[in-house]
């Protein structure tokens, strides 16, 4: 787990509840950089440096995943993919990297799909309970 771009390391079962906004990942929704392997993929990298990393490096994954998305939107022909890439920059942009995340796992599994490559190392991107509820409530997730 990341929270706040600190790794996290659980030796038992636990509960955490936080009390804070946060920025936070769980293990299965981190890509390591080895993992980053396609244009989509890399697009996730850059927006979950922008999301969990430090100050310096939200600023260069902002940029670098900026710089793939059009690079992507250029390449495709899938207008679908065009508009959630502009949806994932838009809530990036507005700080909301959390969704960013959520939209390019869309990105990925369309990029799985097309490229006929077998089901992605990383799991459907399963936001927390605290999400589905700021969600429905209309709070931000940060």
């Amino acid at each position: 787990m990341i929270i706040n771009g600190a790794l996290v390391r659980f030796r038992t079962r636990s509960r955490i509840e936080l009390v804070a906004k946060a920025r936070f990942m769980f293990g299965k929704q981190i890509m390591t950089p080895e993992q980053a392997d396609t244009p989509a993929r890399r697009i996730y990298f850059a927006l979950q440096t922008a999301y969990v990393g430090e100050e310096e490096e939200r600023e260069n994954g902002l940029t670098s995943a900026h710089e793939l998305i059009v690079a992507f939107k250029a390449a495709t022909t899938s207008e679908l993919a065009r508009e959630i890439l502009d949806r994932a920059e838009a809530a990036a942009a507005a700080d909301n990297c959390y969704l960013a995340l959520k939209l390019t796992r869309r990105i990925i599994n369309h990029e799985d799909t097309v490229l006929g490559r077998s089901p992605p190392a990383l799991p459907a991107f399963v936001p927390s309970v605290a999400t589905r509820i700021s969600e429905r409530t209309g709070d931000a997730h940060a």
